[in-house]
């Protein structure tokens, strides 16, 4: 592939022309004093889905400030995340441009994006003249600009002073509350407030020791979370800011006990949203009177263009989604759109649609399966709970069938009857109808943002880097990455058709790399074996991987497991993937052992332990962790 000098500017013509990329626009009716803009008051918290609070159905919640404010305010009843966790999800807020679509998608990746294209939209709240404050996460999966340069104030250290506050208004406070995060349902789940026997558990959760518990447990953490949410609201009004500042209260995505948090289905992305409008700003009301559930859908991508349209703030052509509140209000959107990446250390890969009624997901890695172990979840006592039960026979088949391998390219749920999204409607005639319309919906979102996880993260970021660009340039640049195309191969591979045969190998001979990718993985799905031993020696080393497995699995073992061990040993830059192969092979990887315990990661991937805490820095680090445990070392 030529190397590109100027990518940027490449790129930035090719948008203009298609009119992907025009300047910056401003709304048409700006408030023009001080008195005329509303204060903003973000409260966000961690890792829970709107089944967890009270006013949303949860009759074992304890959760009465976040209640009360509902009654005051206007309860969106079908907000939903973009991502599943907690940094790609903060990526898209912080630019108002999907994750995916600039890929920072992967949990923790940094990569860069072309900051002189996307500005933070607090840069343009200070532009309206807006003091802007954040307490105190960030954690925006972006490399190229620390992450504080946005805002006046980013004080780790001390909550906002509101006495301050009150002397910079207008001002856009984000304010972090922490106590409802995964990491507050470790521990010992035996010495809770709330009472275990009056947990719902979804279908897919067994009722054994040590689940049920867990639950009580997170709505303990949920409970103090609302507590210190009720402290905030008394501070804003002790502060005498409290009629004349907006609050926006809602979660950062869904979760938070295991296949809820990292996954695409509803309680993984289904949210709570709350917005108190004071009287003052009435002609912002979405609705004619507060205590309205509105039925809006509403995705996460929304919010950044939504506060600052509401602010009279400048809102860039670039930014994606739709305004939701205010004079400049959008057409609702039909559907919502939503992935799944790299999270830690485990590797996935998926797309979800939804409206209100029906939940679509897209599956780029059938292979693996849905529940994996990852180090981080398995401090949670309901994932122990859940893997001893399928160990010893307690749990029943479907509760079971999280832990194999999916198998299916695509799933489909009825939100509205299978509210716990276990029974796939994909084969049943009478959803085809629905089937082919999110199929459409799908497609034409990943084309309209320009979806830049289409090939595995390693090899996209290589790209980049050879290229002198950002994956945000690049994956508009049809020359370097043809996004159409690649879906085409990405349908191709996983209709898993035998007739597919001959036209997934011949893509094994492609000059982009993508669509070698797709290749190999759809021949890895029919078991061609002819295609593992053509794919050995590609210059992928992820495409190589994938070959490698694919022998191992067609009875060329000897080929299949010298190749993963020259990978291993080389430390590549695949070595993730190959990693997670170890352990997808099952009793098999224990061949390769003998080369990963070689491995040395270095400083920055050392795995420490502290007392019964392991700390452990570095995903490859983690993964071999995993594996000594999985294997006995």
């Amino acid at each position: 592939m030529e190397r590109i000098i100027n990518i940027r500017k490449i790129a930035a013509n090719w948008l203009f022309a298609a009119g992907l990329l025009l300047p910056a626009s401003t709304p048409k009716a700006q408030p023009t004093t001080t008195a005329d803009r509303p204060n903003i008051l973000w409260l966000t918290c961690e890792d829970n889905s709107a089944s967890w609070v009270g006013c949303y159905g949860n009759e074992n919640a304890t959760t009465p400030n976040i209640d009360k404010l509902a009654t005051e305010g206007f309860q969106y009843m079908h907000a939903y995340a973009t991502g599943t966790v907690c940094a790609p999800s903060r990526s898209s807020w912080i630019t108002g441009v999907m994750a995916l679509s600039m890929g920072t998608h992967p949990m923790r990746c940094s990569y860069d994006i072309p900051n002189d294209i996307i500005k933070y939209y607090p840069d343009y709240l200070k532009e309206r003249g807006y003091y802007t404050g954040n307490f105190y996460k960030t954690d925006y999966n972006i490399g190229s600009r620390k992450a504080e340069d946005c805002w006046d104030d980013c004080n780790q250290d001390a909550p906002p002073n509101w006495e301050n506050l009150k002397q910079k208004q207008p001002f856009f406070q984000v304010f972090n509350l922490k106590r409802s995060h995964e990491s507050n349902a470790f521990g010992d789940v035996y010495n809770t407030r709330h009472d275990p026997k009056k947990v719902k558990l979804p279908t897919y959760h067994p009722d054994v020791p040590g689940m049920r518990e867990n639950y009580a447990l997170y709505e303990d953490a949920m409970e103090n979370m609302d507590s210190d949410f009720g402290e905030v609201i008394q501070n804003l009004k002790e502060a005498g800011l409290y009629e004349n500042t907006i609050i926006i209260y809602n979660s950062d995505h869904g979760g938070v006990l295991p296949r809820s948090k990292r996954f695409l289905f509803q309680n993984s992305l289904h949210c709570p949203l709350i917005i108190r409008i004071p009287e003052k700003y009435k002609h912002l009301w979405p609705a004619e009177k507060p205590g309205t559930k509105i039925d809006r859908l509403v995705s996460f991508i929304d919010m950044p263009k939504t506060w600052l349209s509401i602010t009279g703030s400048t809102v860039p052509d670039y930014m994606q989604g739709k305004i939701f509140l205010g004079p400049q209000t959008e057409p609702e959107q039909e559907y919502h759109f939503a992935f799944r990446a790299r999270t830690d250390e485990r590797l996935d890969n998926a797309r979800a649609v939804s409206d209100k009624h029906y939940l679509y997901i897209r599956n780029y890695m059938p292979y693996t399966p849905w529940m994996q172990h990852l180090d981080y979840i398995w401090n949670l006592e309901a994932a122990k709970a859940w893997d001893k039960a399928i160990t010893d026979g307690t749990a029943n088949s479907a509760q079971a069938k999280f832990f194999s391998p999916r198998g299916a390219s695509e799933e489909l749920y009825d939100m509205q009857n299978d509210p716990d999204n276990v029974n796939n409607l994909v084969d049943n005639p009478e959803y085809s109808q629905v089937l082919k319309k999110m199929r459409k919906q799908m497609r034409q979102k990943q084309e309209e943002i320009f979806d830049a996880g289409l090939i595995p993260e390693t090899e996209c970021a290589r790209m980049a880097k050879e290229n002198n660009t950002t994956m945000y340039e690049m994956a508009r640049n049809p020359k370097l990455y043809n996004v159409p195309a690649l879906l085409d191969a990405a349908d191709l591979a996983l209709e898993q058709n035998p007739k597919n045969q001959k036209e997934l190998y011949s893509m094994l001979n492609s000059k982009d790399i993508g669509i070698r990718y797709w290749g190999i993985v759809g021949s890895f799905l029919i078991n061609n074996k002819e295609a593992g031993i053509k794919a050995l020696n590609d210059k992928s080393h992820e495409i190589r991987a994938m070959a490698a497995w694919l022998l191992i699995r067609t009875g060329e073992k000897e080929k299949g497991f010298a190749c993963l061990n020259n990978l291993i040993d080389q430390n590549s830059y695949a070595i993730l993937t190959v990693l997670n192969i170890v352990d997808w092979l099952g009793e098999e990887g224990r061949n390769l052992m003998p080369a990963v315990r070689q491995l040395n990661f270095g400083a920055n991937d050392v795995v420490k332990k502290t007392g019964k805490t392991k700390v452990i820095v570095g995903y490859p680090g983690r993964m071999q962790l995993n594996l000594f445990e999985r294997f006995g070392e």
